[in-house]
This record gives structure tokens, C-alpha cells and sequence, in this order.
């Protein structure tokens, strides 16, 4: 990727934590929600007879959690490009999931190619020329959420970001979202 560093972000940086707390109704609430009626989701007995302590989170929650974790902290114009993650340790009822990223890559690229090709032999009007396209910068992140078992989820993921960097703040201290606010 290139050399060229937006202001606001570097490779090497950390995401502030995010603490999630892992409750029955968010369990069961992200599996109805994503169409996931599997057993295991919501039927703590059924669960049991399958092998698990207990009812467990869906792939699909945690999707849209690490999805939401990064939104929440380059704020809501940047576009996820990719995501791409692995579940390992299961998330149980009465657990946190703690949520942290590292910045591994930042690439500040202009879409400004107009702005570069050369002039026509006559010249437009100064109305018809295109104006350079803002610096658009992609961003890669390393994205571990870890619970008291172990990693529950690894990954990276890959977002654009509008001119201008980071939209939301970059507070280095953990944040705790609210039991049953997601």
C-alpha cells in the first residue's frame, strides 16, 4: 500500500476496547434476528443434550458486533469494504466479550486522475473541468474479541473512509456497552 498517511490514523495504532456483556436476550435476540433458529441459540436444555454447558452465540451476531465495533469508532461514513473473521471459543450467557482492533495498514489514494490527465488541445471552460476527487483512505484492522474461555473471534476487515479520516472520536479508554444495548 502507499507511503502516504491520512493525519488522523496509523498503522500500528490501537482501537480503543469495547466490552460487551454476553446476555441471554442478546444470544437469542442476534439469532431470531439474523434467521438462525437453531437450537443451540435459544433452548439452553436442547443445547445440553447437543454437548454445550449452555446456549451460545451465533456467527451472525458476532458479525454484526466486530461490524459495529468498527463503525463505532471510524464513525458511521465509513463503508466496510470486507470482513472477513473465525470463531474459536463459544460466547456464553454471563460473559464479556472484549472487543479491541489494531490499525495494520493505511492507504491515502486520490481518485483525482482527471485532475493529472492533460489539458485538451482546447482548453474547456473553467466550469467543465473536473475537479480533483477528495483523498479517499483505506484502512486495514486486526480484530480479536476475546471472553473468559479464549478468543471467541479473529479476523480483519477492510474499510474505506471518506476525505477527512476518522469521523468519530478515539478515546483511549475502554468503552462498556450498556447490558442489553447493542
Amino acid at each position: 500500500m502507499s507511503d502516504q498517511r491520512t493525519p488522523d490514523i496509523r498503522a500500528g495504532d490501537a482501537l480503543p476496547a469495547l466490552e460487551i456483556p454476553i446476555t441471554r436476550t442478546l444470544i437469542v435476540a442476534g439469532a431470531l434476528a439474523s434467521r438462525d433458529y437453531q437450537d443451540v441459540h435459544h433452548d439452553a436444555e436442547l443445547a445440553q443434550a447437543k454437548g454445550s454447558p449452555d446456549i451460545f452465540m451465533n456467527i451472525l451476531t458476532t458479525n454484526g458486533l466486530v461490524g459495529r465495533y468498527l463503525t463505532d469508532h471510524f464513525g458511521p461514513t465509513a463503508v466496510l469494504q470486507k470482513l472477513a473473521i473465525r470463531l474459536g471459543a463459544p460466547n456464553y450467557p454471563g460473559d464479556t466479550m472484549t472487543l479491541t482492533g489494531t490499525i495494520t495498514e493505511v492507504d491515502a489514494a486520490t481518485a483525482a486522475a482527471t485532475a493529472t490527465a492533460p489539458a485538451p488541445a482546447t482548453a474547456p471552460t473553467p466550469a467543465t473541468v473536473p475537479a480533483p476527487a477528495p483523498a479517499k483512505t483505506t484502512v486495514q484492522v486486526r480484530i480479536v474479541g476475546t471472553n473468559a474461555l479464549g478468543h471467541h473471534v479473529t479476523g480483519t476487515a477492510t474499510l474505506h473512509l471518506p476525505p477527512g479520516g476518522v469521523a468519530a472520536s478515539c478515546a483511549s479508554s475502554p468503552r462498556r456497552s450498556p447490558e442489553g444495548a447493542v
